[in-house]
């Protein structure tokens, strides 16, 4: 205090020298007697004050006191007490214990000993003594901290001021109560990201209980005179932790205790609820506000009507909008736009559109959110071109689209694969000054790099970079992805290093990409080592990673280092599907070993898997080139039996089958077959009937094929000319065979060294060795390497 005479001489005074330092030195002495432990207390000296100067005295007394940097330390001092620094505050931290007040170290509740503490806290608090504060420290069990908040409540400057120093000192323990009576002290003075930071602090303690925690801040409410918020505020920090299941506890525990949190903080809970997909206790929790009695708003019925339509319920959700109307709230934008969402995502396009005309009838103008789902529900049921009729419409009504109109039209095209349309759509989002977010930039670099266009892919993925965009994990595969299917590896690695650096991890689906291109250019080894690399970084190998392995090894004619790999894959617990199998399966069947290929059939049925008709197919097929025919007809029947319908695959491979046994009637009757169950004959299913009869030397009747096929819009490749050519040749009807030679030419198909060496056999045989030699010659001049 200012009027206090030792107070005065402590901040007054100027640098005095040798004897006059004594002297007061000596006065001094005598002024400490009043401090002295032992001696009876003065009247009128409060406890902080006395130690405080006892602090301030030996700084006093120190022979540097009244050097310039001290003095200048005793102004600071003067105007800012708080902020007392230095020698003041070593002096009071290496004190002996035997100079702090004699409270007990421990205490439960406020005890009169508690009081006693608390009040000399709260006036050294409100006095500024900070160094008596730092002696105190020992003694400011969880009860004196509660005690002091509590007579800071009225001033809530001063209980800020508490809780900083609370938090600069070090040893103190805290109490749920502690931790409570501060967070109400914060949340008034609206610092709530401090109190949520104490909120997280307590619900993060270990072996308090959540209904200890609520117990806490309902039980030190009043005395905080607190506010309604600090209950809001417990709920929001489970929920914004993700602590969804403790934030339901959190609401029930205090609606137990007679407090409901707001409309807001429920609100929170149950949007996340519904967001997490937990809408069975969204609709728990929602009747449960209900009956509280809060006072719900569109917000809330708008939650409820999105957990409804997530959950597929749209009649449902429309009763629940009329329900809103008949309690007071009418429908919003927002209500309309959830429900046309998800008409559209259930295909039912038409019932969407319909909303609009209820928007109208209601007031209520539909915005790009509303025409934004149309669009995509259109793009979802492949009406591309309708979708882009809507958006016309759209700028014609004086809406502008936005970043995701486009990012929904790009998406459309990826099905329809055409780069062109693309390239347009990107360019009128541009030029109606919309900026390409993360998605469209995800959207373009993956459309580009599936259709190998790696420079468009690379250009679009450079403008994100200069955006300031940041690539994820995703975009980064899907370029190591277009550059591995493309045979380029060693540039995908390149994009490899770079997202590394760039703190993107690969994950299994980045490895796998790489793993592919390794197999395509029969860098087995390297894929292998590539395998290794991902365990030891911690990457956990999926049924993909070893499938593609496998597929390596199989096309390669690797057959004991796929099954290897195989039992390498069950050994670690990883479940192959069916392409694993059917990769297998395949790769016994390309080595001929069909008993082998059977074994792993019977396997992978023994494991609940269900072959497919590609697995069929693949047996079917080997069985078919090898001769058995009786054999692949057994599987044919058992696999129609099973309800596999047989695809072109496995209806070429039995005409094959027919064929190769001189059962060619028998092929013509399925082809017919084929096209009643719908199935289009390839030019695989043609080539194959066209050889087999011009084997059987019914050239004309192949030659009739040939327009059949041609007349159906497949088109004879080098192939069927091949076989037919060879067919009249080997007759000797070298006419026929001289104009199916021009028929080809004149149709851009360039003559190979099959087509020469058939037509050059057939002059020879005729003995027309004149021709036999010009077409000789004609082979040589286009490089074709003539056999003796």
């Amino acid at each position: 205090p200012k009027s206090n005479p030792v107070a005065l001489t402590l901040t007054r005074c100027s640098p005095p020298a040798g004897k006059e330092l004594m002297n007061r030195r000596s006065n001094l002495a005598s002024v400490v007697g009043m401090a002295t432990v032992g001696k009876p207390r003065p009247s009128g000296v409060p406890r902080w004050f006395r130690y405080e100067f006892r602090a301030r005295l030996r700084d006093f007394a120190s022979p540097d006191v009244f050097s310039g940097e001290r003095l200048q330390e005793s102004s600071l001092r003067r105007g800012k007490p708080a902020g007392a620094v230095s020698k003041l505050s070593e002096a009071c931290s290496h004190r002996s214990t035997a100079l702090r007040p004699p409270f007990p170290a421990n205490g439960s509740g406020a005890s009169t000993s508690d009081r006693g503490v608390i009040d000399d806290v709260f006036r050294g608090l409100e006095n500024g003594a900070w160094n008596y504060m730092r002696c105190c420290v020992s003694d400011l069990t969880p009860s004196v901290v509660v005690g002091v908040l509590y007579k800071c409540s009225g001033d809530l400057s001063l209980g800020q001021k508490f809780i900083d120093w609370l938090g600069k000192q070090s040893g103190i323990r805290h109490s749920s109560d502690s931790l409570s009576a501060m967070i109400h002290i914060l949340v008034r003075s609206r610092r709530l990201s401090d109190a949520q930071a104490l909120i997280l602090r307590m619900v993060r303690r270990r072996g308090v209980t959540r209904p200890a925690i609520v117990g806490s801040l309902v039980g030190t409410y009043k005395h905080c005179q607190s506010n309604p918020l600090v209950f809001d505020l417990l709920v929001k920090t489970y929920v914004q932790s993700r602590k969804l299941r403790e934030a339901v506890e959190a609401f029930r525990n205090l609606r137990s205790r007679g407090v409901s949190p707001s409309i807001h903080a429920c609100n929170s809970l149950l949007g996340s609820l519904v967001k997490a997909h937990w809408v069975d206790m969204a609709w728990e929790v929602y009747r449960e506000v209900l009956d509280s009695r809060v006072g719900m708003n569109i917000f809330t019925f708008n939650i409820m009507v999105n957990a409804l339509c997530k959950d597929r319920m749209i009649g449902k959700a429309m009763e629940f909008v009329s329900e809103m109307e008949t309690k007071g709230v009418p429908p919003d934008i927002v209500t309309y736009n959830t429900l046309v969402d998800a008409h559209c995502r259930e295909g039912l396009v038409q019932d969407a559109f319909g909303l609009l005309d209820v928007l109208s009838i209601k007031g209520l103008r539909p915005d790009i959110v509303t025409y934004n789902s149309l669009v995509n529900g259109l793009c979802r049921k492949g009406e591309y071109v309708k979708a882009k009729e809507l958006v016309a419409d759209v700028l014609r009504a004086g809406l502008i689209p936005n970043t995701s109109t486009y990012n929904i039209l790009i998406s459309g095209c990826y099905e329809r694969g055409n780069a062109i349309e693309v390239a347009e759509i990107y360019k009128e989002m541009r030029s109606y000054g919309l900026v390409p977010d993360i998605v469209s930039y995800s959207l373009l670099i993956g459309f580009f790099s599936r259709k190998g266009d790696l420079n468009t892919a690379l250009m679009h993925f450079e403008d994100m970079k200069i955006a300031g965009l940041v690539p994820d994990s995703v975009i980064y595969t899907m370029l190591i992805d277009g550059f591995c299917k493309t045979g380029q590896t060693t540039e995908a690695l390149n994009i490899r290093n770079e997202m590394v650096q760039r703190g993107a991890l690969p994950d299994s689906v980045t490895y796998n990409a790489i793993m592919n291109g390794f197999c395509k250019e029969r860098r087995l080894e390297e894929a292998d080592e590539l395998l290794t690399e991902m365990v030891e970084r911690g990457i956990v190998p999926d049924y993909c990673t070893f499938t593609t392995i496998i597929d390596g090894y199989c096309k390669n004619g690797y057959i004991e280092k796929a099954v290897n790999m195989f039992q390498r894959m069950m050994e670690q617990n990883i479940k192959p599907d069916i392409v694993t199998y059917n990769t297998l399966i395949d790769g016994f069947c390309k080595e001929g070993d069909t008993e082998k290929a059977e074994e792993f059939l019977n396997s992978m049925i023994s494991c609940g898997i269900s072959p497919n008709h590609i697995t069929y197919s693949i047996l079917i097929d080997e069985l078919c080139s090898k001769g058995s025919i009786t054999d692949a007809l057994f599987l044919w029947d058992e696999m129609i039996n099973k309800g596999i319908k047989p695809n072109i695959v496995t209806y070429n491979s039995i005409i094959k089958g027919y064929c190769r046994s001189g059962s060619v009637n028998k092929a013509e009757d399925l082809l017919k077959q084929m096209s009643a169950e719908g199935i289009i004959p390839d030019k695989i299913t043609y080539n194959t009937l066209i050889h087999a009869y011009c084997k059987q030397e019914k050239v004309q009747d192949a030659y009739a094929l040939v327009h059949m096929m041609d007349s159906r819009g497949i088109h004879p490749d080098i192939v069927t000319y091949n076989v037919l050519l060879n067919g009249f040749c080997t007759q000797g009807i070298l006419e026929e065979a001289e104009s199916i030679f021009r028929i080809m030419t004149d149709r851009g198909i360039m003559p190979d060294k099959s087509t020469y060496t058939f037509l050059m056999n057939g002059y020879v045989a005729s003995n027309n060795l004149k021709k036999a030699f010009r077409l000789h010659d004609e082979m040589l001049r286009k490089g074709f390497l003539v056999e003796d």
